[in-house]
């Protein structure tokens, strides 16, 4: 045959920031290792690898032996190495200054590694906008990969989808390649073949032209199912055989080689998108089911693949919508950027500079990408990974007071909008803790950060609807019907339906409310913590109300005071304030004081304060509650209803954390755990996302209609400093 076309091959390796060792581990000897295994016996085959940043700083301390594979691979020109940003966020995700600067640094890594200045790079989760061509240019990279569905969007046929295309951005240039969705769903998941015909009716309808693969180099060995079937069965192996068995008519080149002999196709401006799957995920739950009930209708219509060209689904950035959670990690990492760029243009000694790069770091590892969404995978869902965003930004958030030559005890308060919600919220900060409230929303307490451990407690997740859980449902229904899915199946992530935990349909609940702390309730008197749990029994206007909020300072502490008049049953104008103060000399410890008035004289009254504490793990022994006398009252996964106490402490002997809750006025103590069930590449799961505690008191109203409380929130870190102490030094 005399025509003949060329395949790009471009992996992509990817571990988040934070993730578990063992899961590193695994997929280096399930996909990453075995692949250039079975790579090395094919040197006609060249491709294109991408490996993120967290996962090759793992890479290079665990196994340096693949570096030097690596290396020898690149030295043949069997390996081309492609950049991003270092810890692969996404684009849409930071500021364009951390764009460049994360693919810049980036770059030099890379080059430092390997020896050779990179050309290309991945874009993560190939979430585009059109301004992102020049930030790319500008951080020195030539070209990229995005997906087909991305040109589709632009208005370009599948017949002109066949190369690669230059795209504008303020003057600067970018080639970008259109990575094929028909080949994502046939590697590795049908026979070599069904690539090959695919491939051949291109050539001879176009020959000389480009088509490019671009996709996880984990769906060859981790995603469940494929490392059978990408390596015992053989499949890659076969694979990389029948391209080199056509090499007649199929030339397999790198990303470099490809812009190097063949010419562009043109120009092409692509619209904020991207792949077809995100783009489904980022739209509200509502309006999701609604589109895959639609598309699902309407596939099996023979006009069905002319309009896919002109359906889009949701933008990227709207996830910051739909998940309020990604917002915070967000807005977080926001605020520490523009104070450290500030701190950047001033002048600063060596001392303060280290400290300054080293909050760089913190902040560029604070941005990956995989908990600030959801889709098919994890993501913010899993709560390892949102601690370990946290984690970083904490760390660079004291990197910044450290540059900024704070004394050893001092505390701050400030108001700003740091939700980006256009209302003001509150910062209180010292040397140990660092807490945000929001007086515009119930006068929560929705972060609080301890410095030693960089822990955020208040890393909670809301359990909301997701079109999974319709599927979930279905198939609760089948397996009591005594029907299963087909466990040896190799089925692509967004197709599989299997229960890592039985029962998981009978577990779906929803809240009504942001599980955050200093949640105000009132309830009726004498529910129970069942109907409490279920959602039901408030009686009162505070819980989302609006505070209205003072700010007071002295040389010794500083506090917030929120007040709030609203309405509980048939009264009306009941005033609730609470008042959260910091002392710099109990830097560790919170004081909370409520002051209730204007309550319906000889009435009886229930009111609680939810707290919830997230990232403590609920299933172990060394996780546990204990009472006002230190005994133990359970696992952190505990559904508990106390007679009246004065405090309750939760301990996590792993993180080193112990978190005690003290009362002035002997309250009863409710304690559950917030679940979600949530779609992760292993199929649906429970996820433990944090431990409610509400002290909740009944009483009748005094005579004067006024009742007060003061709160003690503890937090001590000194059995994880002392396991600091012991653990050596780590040499820089």
């Amino acid at each position: 045959m005399t025509v003949g076309i060329r395949l790009a091959l471009v992996l992509h390796n990817h571990q988040p920031v934070g993730n578990f060792d063992g899961v590193f581990e695994a997929a280096y000897q399930d996909s990453y290792a075995p692949f250039l295994d079975v790579l090395d016996e094919f040197p006609e085959v060249a491709i294109s690898l991408h490996t993120s940043g967290s996962l090759l700083e793992w890479i290079v301390d665990a196994h340096p032996e693949y570096i030097d594979r690596l290396r020898s691979l690149i030295e043949r020109g069997q390996i081309e190495i492609v950049g991003g940003p270092f810890y692969e966020p996404i684009l849409a995700g930071i500021p364009r200054r951390d764009r460049i600067g994360q693919i810049t640094a980036y770059g030099k890594y890379l080059d430092g590694l390997f020896g050779g200045p990179v050309r290309g790079m991945w874009v993560p989760e190939r979430v585009w906008e059109p301004s992102f061509a020049a930030d790319v240019a500008e951080a020195g990279i030539e070209y990229t990969v995005l997906d087909d569905y991305h040109f589709r969007n632009a208005g370009l046929r599948e017949d002109q989808l066949h190369g690669y295309y230059l795209c504008e951005d303020e003057g600067q240039l970018l080639k970008i390649f259109p990575g094929s969705e028909r080949l994502r769903y046939t590697i590795p998941f049908q026979e070599p073949q069904a690539t090959i015909d695919y491939l051949r009716s291109i050539a001879e309808k176009a020959p000389g032209t480009i088509v490019t693969f671009g996709d996880d180099g984990e769906k060859f060995g981790t995603w469940p199912g494929t490392k059978k079937h990408v390596y015992e069965e053989a499949w890659l192996r076969r694979f990389l055989r029948t391209l080199c068995d056509n090499r007649d008519w199929l030339q397999v080149v790198t990303l470099a080689n490809a812009v190097d002999n063949v010419s562009p196709l043109g120009t092409c401006y692509l619209p904020d998108c991207s792949y077809r799957e995100m783009t489904e995920w980022a739209l509200p739950t509502e309006r999701q089911s609604q589109y895959l009930e639609l598309t699902h209708r309407l596939e099996e219509s023979p006009e069905w693949r002319g309009a896919l060209d002109f359906i889009k689904g949701g933008f990227w950035r709207n996830f910051r919508v739909k998940y309020p959670e990604a917002n915070e990690m967000y807005v977080r990492m926001l605020e520490l950027s523009g104070r450290l760029d500030e701190m950047l243009q001033a002048d600063n000694s060596p001392e303060q500079l280290d400290a300054l790069h080293q909050a760089k770091q913190e902040l560029y590892r604070g941005q990956c990408n995989c908990t600030y969404w959801h889709g098919a995978f994890g993501g913010l869902y899993l709560p390892h990974l949102r601690d370990a965003i946290y984690r970083h930004l904490i760390a660079a958030d004291t990197a910044l007071e450290t540059a900024a030559e704070r004394t050893d005890r001092w505390t701050q308060i400030d108001a700003a909008d740091f939700n980006l919600d256009a209302r003001k919220e509150i910062r209180i900060a010292g040397e140990r803790l660092v807490a945000y409230l929001a007086p515009s929303r119930g006068g929560h307490l929705y972060e609080l950060d301890i410095r030693s451990t960089k822990h955020n407690l208040l890393a909670t997740l809301n359990r909301r609807p997701e079109p999974y859980h319709q599927k979930v449902l279905e198939a609760g229904q089948r397996q009591r019907d005594g029907e299963g899915d087909d466990e040896n199946s190799v089925a692509s992530i967004h197709d599989m339906v299997r229960f890592k935990q039985p029962d998981l349909d009978k577990k779906l609940t929803y809240d009504n409310w942001p599980r955050k702390a200093l949640v105000d309730h009132f309830l009726q008197p004498g529910l129970s913590l069942e109907a409490f749990q279920a959602g039901g029994g408030e009686v009162g206007d505070f819980v989302t109300g609006v505070y209205e909020s003072r700010l007071r300072r002295s040389d010794e502490w500083v506090e917030a005071s929120m007040t709030r008049e609203g309405r509980v049953g048939p009264y009306k104008q009941l005033c609730v304030e609470k008042a959260v103060r910091l002392d710099s000399g109990r830097g560790s410890h919170l004081k909370i004081t409520y002051q209730l008035s204007n309550l319906p004289a000889n009435v009886p009254l229930h009111f609680g304060v939810e707290f919830n504490f997230a990232g403590m793990a609920a299933n172990n022994d060394d996780r546990y509650y204990y009472d006002a006398d230190g005994r133990q009252l359970g696992r952190l996964e505990a559904v508990q209803s106390l007679e009246a106490t004065t405090r309750i402490g939760l301990v996590d002997e792993w993180l080193g954390v112990d978190v005690a809750v003290e009362s002035s006025q002997p309250a009863g103590f409710w304690t559950f755990p917030i679940q979600t069930i949530s779609q992760s590449e292993g199929g649906f799961e429970l996820v433990h996302q944090s431990c409610v505690v509400m002290p909740h008191w009944e009483f009748m109203a005094p005579a004067d209609g006024k009742w007060s409380v003061v709160l003690n929130l503890a937090v001590d870190t000194s059995a994880a400093q002392a396991r600091q102490l012991l653990e050596p030094a780590t040499v820089v």
